[in-house]
């Protein structure tokens, strides 16, 4: 299957000075109360929580990385979707990456999950037992979309996927999330009855193996900055049709300038803190 890869980029912070890779190079989450620092692409997280490797319903894949780690709402959510998709009859979910354990910016593959209120979920699912620890670094991920982007790929797409994101865009606590434009489409010209969930469906660039889930800063975090809202309709007119307007995205003939998020002063504490 054909792939566009674009370059990854080497985050850094505004200063300059500190580096992306000592965020995940930090084994541990920072001591204290859980707290959430910042915007989902520009903070940090105090007193993450690990979510543990596997449970009722799922088990996190590509844990070499370090990055299962999260606020306990983010947790709970991951545990009680598990739990409804187990209950539906449906093979367990792969858990992909939450954030590091102190939050921050990533050296490679996310700008976001940086504040431990993001989780990427994989629309592939096996069933059976929980997958051998080393099986779990590179299991087979496909994706909904065909190769040349010009599609939904009808031969891995199906009912329980419609269902999953369903489940997950249904439940409590969550802003939206992230999907492939094709498949948004796919779901506005299929879905009946009850189409308010739809809404939560916000088209991004890939997201056609997994979706990308993000809540709401949670009671109690006064440090969280919210997302800015959006549309209250199901998004299925111009705002989903505009993305198919939109020029493919290639890879840049010269390197990227690195990306400086900006982070709130009090995350410098978080990286450091013993």
């Amino acid at each position: 299957m054909m792939r566009l890869v674009v370059p990854l980029l080497v985050l850094l912070l505004s200063t300059g000075t500190v580096r992306a890779q000592e965020w995940g190079q930090v084994a541990g989450p920072a001591p204290g109360p859980t707290q959430v620092i910042g915007f989902y692409t520009a903070g940090c997280i105090q007193g993450a929580q690990a979510l543990p490797l596997e449970g009722p319903g799922y088990e996190a894949i590509r844990v070499s990385r370090n990055r299962y780690w999260g606020h306990p709402v983010t947790l709970a959510y991951i545990r009680t979707l598990a739990e409804r998709v187990r209950a539906a009859g449906q093979s367990h979910l792969y858990i992909g990456d939450i954030g590091q354990p102190r939050g921050g910016p990533m050296s490679f593959g996310h700008a976001s999950h940086q504040v431990g209120l993001d989780v990427d979920i994989w629309f592939e699912r096996q069933p059976g037992a929980p997958r051998a620890a080393p099986d779990r670094e590179s299991p087979r991920l496909r994706s909904l979309v065909r190769g040349d982007d010009g599609g939904i790929e009808d031969t891995v797409f199906a009912d329980q996927h419609v269902a999953l994101l369903r489940t997950a865009a249904t439940m409590p606590g969550v802003d939206r999330m992230f999907v492939n434009k094709w498949i948004k489409q796919r779901i506005c010209n299929t879905a009946s009855g009850d189409r308010s969930w739809l809404r939560k469906l916000v088209p991004w660039y890939g997201h056609d193996e997994h979706f990308h889930v993000r809540l709401h800063c949670p009671p109690g975090n006064p440090q969280c900055t919210p997302q800015a809202a959006y549309a209250e309709d199901d998004g299925c007119g111009e705002a989903l049709e505009s993305w198919f307007r939109k020029a493919p995205l290639v890879p840049p003939t010269t390197p990227p300038k690195p990306y400086r998020p900006k982070l709130p002063a009090a995350c410098q504490a978080v990286l450091t803190a013993r």
